[in-house]
């Protein structure tokens, strides 16, 4: 298995475990200058293969909403490759939030994958997500260095999360990552789970999973699993 990214709303990195929770900014007059959370999750799982190793590990976040959309902020998470090296993850990430109409947002960011320890797998996506009728969302993601190979890679994640009774969602996802020119193959990932919220503090309990392909490049990475999520935060 090769020690990169293996390669963060809702149907990214599993509903509460990825940077890209930035995409989930209300409407401006709603957003506060800072957004915060902290995590602990039994496994930091990132396009359905584990990057912790199967394990649990710790993850923070800090976004400041900039005025006019814009937000740019950090996101960190213990990793473990099955090697030494690298320990953590550091993502940097600036972007632009608008919504189109009343039913159509779109966001549109840079994020930068940086491993302190690692620098050699560090590596930039640009990663757009549109979503309509504040329920169906399209995830566009394109590097051209995707886990520090000089090689380019595509990511195309359609995905949903329906609000329940209580405080409870119920999110969805499917996911197809265009890696053969990094990674020697192209796979799909998925991911189904539930959350509940009491104010700032909520779960997650989600499965996820990829598929024959997956398998064949990561091994039990890419396993499917069950995974929890426990996170404070505005």
């Amino acid at each position: 298995m090769k020690p990169i990214k293996l390669c963060t709303a809702l149907a990214t990195a599993l509903l509460l475990s990825a940077p890209l929770a930035a995409f989930a900014q209300e409407a401006e007059e709603e957003t506060p200058l800072i957004n915060w959370s902290i995590a602990a999750t039994s496994d930091y799982a990132w396009r359905g293969v584990s990057q912790s190793d199967e394990n649990p590990t710790g993850q923070a976040g800090l976004t400041f909403n900039i005025p006019g959309g814009f937000y740019a902020g950090a996101w960190a998470s213990g990793v473990d490759f099955g090697g030494n090296k690298p320990d953590f993850e550091v993502d940097y990430f600036v972007g632009y939030n608008v919504d189109f109409s009343e039913n159509v947002n779109f966001d549109v960011m840079v994020n930068r994958y940086t491993y302190p320890d690692a620098a050699e797998l560090n590596f930039a996506e640009l990663i757009t997500k549109t979503t309509f009728a504040e329920t169906y969302s399209l995830t566009v993601a394109y590097s051209d260095d995707f886990g520090g190979t000089d090689e380019d890679a595509w990511y195309f994640n359609a995905g949903g999360e329906w609000g329940l009774p209580n405080d409870y969602s119920f999110a969805a996802g499917v996911g197809y990552n265009k890696t053969e020119d990094a990674l020697g193959e192209n796979y799909v990932d998925w991911n189904v789970g539930f959350s509940k919220s009491w104010g700032m503090v909520s779960a997650s309990l989600g499965y996820v999973g990829t598929n024959g392909k997956g398998d064949d490049l990561f091994g039990k990475f890419a396993d499917d699993r069950v995974v929890l999520t426990l996170s404070v935060g505005n």
